[in-house]
């Protein structure tokens, strides 16, 4: 029998590192700015819901929380769901869903409301908005990826900077149930983000060629053959809907959440820092508008600290990222540094008692919490090694959203108890300090591993992208991987000798 067989070969769309690629990085930018930036902005809303059902600072503070968590929590939902039905359809849908989640919150009777559809029904829109949006512009772009990613995430600083005068605004002219339904509408220009995310391309056009079971294929191309009837399968892209079965969607799912990398203690350490880091995040921003007002600052005083963090929050990003690539020092232990200043600085908010001093305040925390954001992904990254970052991605957005969930319900009882705001930044400073021990246990672990490899004469994790301190490739797992290429070359030949047969 021959082994020559007909196969059709297509080759995926190359990243074209612009053109449409811009609109997706607009897509992107509005994409951040009508999630997160919102949450930032929130606490605006908080301050009158907080009034209105005369509610507990704990109580109010949920609505936030359990959007936060939703969020890193059904992260990894929206990564398989686009790679099931596709990115636009779950970004559009996602922008409804967040669209009818705070429409429904605006006619909230009670807190148990707000929670559902304010916190979990927008929460989980935002999942399934700002998880593939992301995606796809990885997908644009891969030599100006860095420019295009912050570009992109500006959007939370700058619609930031000015949805906080807008909400205080509507919040004055239409009570905050007004403000909301606006609000509604708004965040129904994600759906119009989600039609922005035009698939990468079309593949190159179909050629049917002969190939020998012993040829090799151009990496960047798909090799399909041919079926009974002569038609070629049809031909999967980054942006491909086409469906697929039970095993095939479970092994997208590990693909996003690797529930081994457990038994990585770096990652393990790392994930530690990610939650109390989370304890401490997001606290601030909710309780800032609150804090200025019990300290006599006026409404629009109180919200415009917000747009000032929020503008030195890009700051910051754009530097200390800029920084970090330089590579003076250990990215690990650059942000060690900006945790704990921004710890310090927190720990410091309860001192200011003007609007002069809490605007300095703000200064500083948008700084120094911009740093922090540049590069804590970065430090992932180094961690796992590329290999393994997408799924290793997931599993920590899964993890740190525990602290997301309970930093400002926690912040809030202790406001509760001691009947001053104040307490809720020392509750998220000593959080960040925390953090920042698992920090330095990390950097201690990452020399001890150097030291190892050094003495057997083997590069560092950094360099190569591995997955822990042991996971340079040992001869037996060499020689598992070298099994499993020859499976593969078996397989694939059985299959051409079947096809062949079948096309004579």
């Amino acid at each position: 029998m021959d082994s020559s067989m007909k196969r059709h070969i297509t080759k995926a769309a190359a990243p074209p590192d612009g053109g449409y690629g811009w609109f997706i990085v607009l897509s992107t930018f509005l994409t951040f700015g009508l999630t997160f930036g919102v949450i930032k902005a929130f606490g605006v809303f908080y301050v009158e819901i907080h009034r209105y059902f005369a509610t507990t600072a704990t109580g109010s503070s949920w609505i936030t929380s359990i959007s936060v968590a939703t969020i890193h929590f059904a992260a990894p939902v929206g990564a398989v769901l686009s790679a099931r039905f596709g990115h636009r359809v779950v970004v559009i849908g996602g922008g409804l869903l967040s669209s009818v989640g705070m429409v429904a919150g605006a006619h909230a009777r009670n807190l148990m409301e707000l929670y559902f559809t304010v916190g979990f029904l927008t929460g989980l829109g935002y999942a399934l908005t700002w998880t593939p949006t992301v995606t796809m512009l990885g997908w644009y772009f891969e030599c100006r990826r860095p420019m295009a990613n912050a570009l992109a995430s500006a959007g939370e600083c700058i619609i930031t900077f000015l949805l906080t005068p807008l909400f205080q605004f509507l919040v004055d002219e239409y009570s905050w149930r007004g403000a909301m339904l606006v609000l509604g509408g708004l965040q129904l220009n994600l759906c119009v983000c989600g039609a922005l995310l035009r698939p990468l391309g079309p593949p190159q056009k179909v050629q049917s060629i002969e190939a020998t079971a012993e040829e090799g294929c151009d990496p960047g191309l798909e090799v399909h053959p041919r079926s009974n009837s002569g038609s070629g399968e049809a031909v999967s892209n980054p942006s491909s809907t086409k469906r697929e079965d039970g095993s095939q969607l479970k092994d997208r799912i590990l693909q996003y959440v690797d529930y081994t990398l457990i038994t990585n203690a770096r990652f393990m350490v790392y994930s530690m820092f990610g939650i109390f880091a989370a304890l401490g995040f997001f606290a601030p921003a909710l309780f800032l508008v609150p804090y200025a007002q019990s300290q006599g600052v006026e409404e629009y005083q109180a919200a415009a600290l917000v747009s000032i963090s929020a503008v030195l929050d890009l700051t910051g990003r754009l530097l200390f990222g800029w920084v970090a690539n330089l590579r003076l020092v250990e990215t690990v232990q650059q942000l060690t540094v900006t945790v704990i200043v921004l710890g310090v600085v927190l720990l410091l908010c309860p001192l200011a008692t003007t609007f002069a001093q809490l605007a300095a305040f703000s200064v500083v925390y948008g700084l120094a919490y911009g740093a922090t954001v540049s590069i804590h992904i970065t430090v992932l990254a180094e961690v796992v090694g590329v290999k393994r970052f997408g799924s290793a991605l997931g599993f920590f957005m899964l993890i740190r959203s525990s602290g997301g969930l309970l930093g400002p319900p926690i912040a809030g009882f202790f406001i509760d108890k001691m009947s001053d705001y104040g307490t809720g930044f020392l509750m998220a400073g000593v959080a960040l300090i925390v953090s920042a021990l698992f920090l330095l246990l990390l950097h201690q672990m990452n020399r001890r591993g150097r030291g190892a490899q050094k003495g057997e004469d083997v590069p560092p994790d950094d360099e190569k992208g591995t997955d822990n301190l042991k996971n340079w490739d040992s001869p037996d797992q060499k020689e598992d991987e070298r099994s499993r290429e020859r499976q593969d070359k078996e397989q694939w030949e059985t299959e051409g000798r079947e096809t062949g047969a079948t096309d004579r």
